[in-house]
């Protein structure tokens, strides 16, 4: 299972603007749309039937690479512990973490954190595949209406997130800021929407894909049907899909995210897809020892 390729931009625009003068009763039977997309729209039609229960936990679901495909199974296995570190300094005790490989690693000795097995010897990049088995795994799990968020296994969670998320109780939310770190020189960056003084800067979800929390009410199959088809896209077209469902995802307040490139087994690197982000680090590389103070308080050391 290969990532499905993105929506023409056009396309995106013309069926946001169908289902929301036609509904999505109409606009779900056309030919063209990907498998995303329709179940979008049949979710979006399912929920005004539904009563939306209060949101009580976050789940994440953590793709991790097979011990198969990568030189240092150790070092994979140190950055899961302090991307895993980084949920267990969570002010708010309610979330959940499932952990999808082949090669079940050493984990915390914490109920929240569970490994789901994954056995599929089909070659080449498998993210896609354990996406679809984590999101399969939902149905598995205590049925807890929540926030699902899709986090890669080297990312980092501001402490105070999960708090936001179930205080303020948006249909879903988006990192639009965050920030990103280059480990082979230790420099971060703030990613974040542009504005007047930082034309080229670029949002956190456009460079990460841990970058999405959607509520999901485990009653409803539709929701964990969309989850699936979402997350088998790159995160760009995260926030398209999460609007044609009817989720507007909400910006978290703070930087939530702390991303980090050329540790040596990035996702991106195996794809050719890390040089414009390290030239990104550079042009946006944070100075200000404050701030640097700050990250380091809210998010543990990569």
């Amino acid at each position: 299972m290969a990532q499905i390729p993105a929506s023409p931009k056009l396309k995106r625009a013309a069926l946001l603007a169908a289902a929301v003068t036609f509904g999505p009763e109409l606009s779900c039977h056309g030919a063209a749309l990907v498998a995303s997309e329709r179940a979008a729209l049949e979710l979006r039609l399912a929920m005004r039937e539904h009563a939306r229960p209060k949101a009580q936990i976050v789940t994440f679901l953590i793709p991790l690479v097979g011990a198969h495909h990568v030189r240092d199974w150790a070092a994979v296995s140190a950055r899961l512990a302090t991307t895993l570190q980084s949920l267990l300094n969570q002010t708010n005790p309610n979330w959940r973490a499932v952990i999808c490989c082949q090669t079940r690693p050493t984990l915390p000795d914490d109920p929240r954190i569970t490994h789901l097995p994954f056995d599929d010897p089909t070659p080449g990049n498998d993210k896609w595949r354990k996406l679809a088995a984590l999101c399969d795994h939902l149905g598995a799990l205590e049925p807890i209406p929540g926030y699902v968020m899709s986090f890669d296994a080297d990312d980092l969670l501001h402490r105070a997130a999960v708090a936001e998320m179930l205080e303020r109780q948006a249909r879903g939310y988006l990192v639009q800021s965050g920030y990103v770190m280059d480990y082979a020189t230790g420099a971060i960056a703030l990613a974040d929407a542009p504005n007047l003084s930082r034309p080229l800067r670029k949002p956190f979800w456009k460079l990460c894909g841990s970058c999405t929390a959607l509520y999901h009410d485990p009653q409803m199959s539709e929701g964990g049907a969309f989850l699936r088809a979402m997350t088998q896209h790159e995160h760009r077209m995260f926030p398209y899909l999460a609007r044609l469902a009817g989720h507007r995802l909400s910006p978290l307040s703070r930087p939530a995210v702390l991303y980090v490139l050329n540790h040596g087994e990035n996702f991106g690197a195996r794809r050719g897809r890390v040089g414009f982000k390290t030239r990104f680090v550079e042009r946006f590389r944070i100075t200000a020892p404050a701030t640097l103070s700050e990250i380091a308080a809210d998010f543990p050391a990569p």
